[in-house]
């Protein structure tokens, strides 16, 4: 089972140092770079770039994918603002060396009519993938409520434009927010699926640790390790607001009572366990 397992270190802490040490406790070789030292990855100077990237050199840590905001504006926003963004992901890329990173595909805050948010949002994608070709980029897109791909529907439409620098992740938890089954869900985008993001949740909404939520997470993954599925598994719990309680030794402790580190741990070692259980069954 070839998949390439990685986190979304800054849920364990703010400052880079602690997202190494969370990733080193986990055993986790590869960082999802998102934000770190109070910087978003799209506003993060090349200086500091550097700085990062050789912490993470000393750690042994590669950076796996970056995880970009692109996209989490609204669909009527002046596009340059998004264009101006992937140009500086470009930078980055050459510093960290990784040129895969993660992006979303527009709010309707304004309240266009279902078609023509469609077509903007497609025109707004259609615009960073070709980009993304010219700088040598390849784009992931997830799925998340509340923009034009946050439904199974919308993302078989998205699905369209996939292509090499184009691809799709399956975000188990974000699919349950819009009310949609798990299982349902991953017949309809099995076959566009090219990385999942692995977050579990209740239907009451609480973030659980992988496998201990609503979303039919070790079935899917399960099934998608039988069926040869290769690629990218990253870690973003979204443990430390969660009311979920989690049982351990002398009794049960709530996650969103937790240190960040804390609760990041837990879901990272539960996630890792998870897959380690579907490779020994012969997945």
């Amino acid at each position: 089972m070839a998949w390439t397992i990685s986190a979304f270190a800054d849920e364990a802490g703010n400052p880079l140092d602690e997202q190494v040490s969370a990733l080193q406790r986990a055993g986790i070789t590869f960082i999802d770079l998102r934000r770190l030292d109070g910087h978003l990855i799209t506003d993060l100077s090349q200086d500091l770039a550097k700085q990062a990237k050789q912490k993470l050199d000393d750690a042994d840590i590669t950076v796996h994918m970056l995880g970009s905001p692109i996209g989490k504006i609204d669909v009527t926003d002046d596009m340059e603002i998004d264009l101006a963004k992937l140009r500086h992901i470009a930078k980055m890329r050459d510093v960290f060396g990784c040129n895969t990173f993660r992006i979303f595909s527009y709010y309707n805050r304004t309240g266009l009519g279902h078609d023509e948010w469609q077509q903007r949002s497609i025109d707004h994608l259609k615009q960073l993938i070709d980009l993304a070709d010219e700088l040598d980029l390849v784009l992931y897109h997830e799925n998340e409520g509340g923009i034009f791909g946050d439904r199974s529907d919308n993302v078989r439409v998205i699905a369209e434009l996939r292509c090499d620098r184009f691809k799709l992740i399956y975000d188990f938890a974000n699919y349950l927010h819009t009310g949609e089954a798990g299982w349902e869900i991953w017949r309809k985008c099995k076959d566009i699926t090219d990385g999942f993001h692995l977050k579990d949740r209740r239907k009451d909404g609480a973030h659980v640790p992988m496998g201990q939520g609503e979303t039919h997470a070790r079935a899917i993954l399960e099934d998608a390790a039988n069926s040869g599925w290769c690629g990218p598994c990253t870690i973003e719990p979204h443990m430390s607001n969660s009311e979920a309680a989690f049982s351990h030794g002398a009794g049960a402790r709530v996650f969103a009572d937790m240190p960040q580190s804390e609760s990041f741990h837990i879901a990272a070692t539960e996630a890792i366990a998870l897959l380690n259980t579907l490779r020994n069954n012969g997945c």
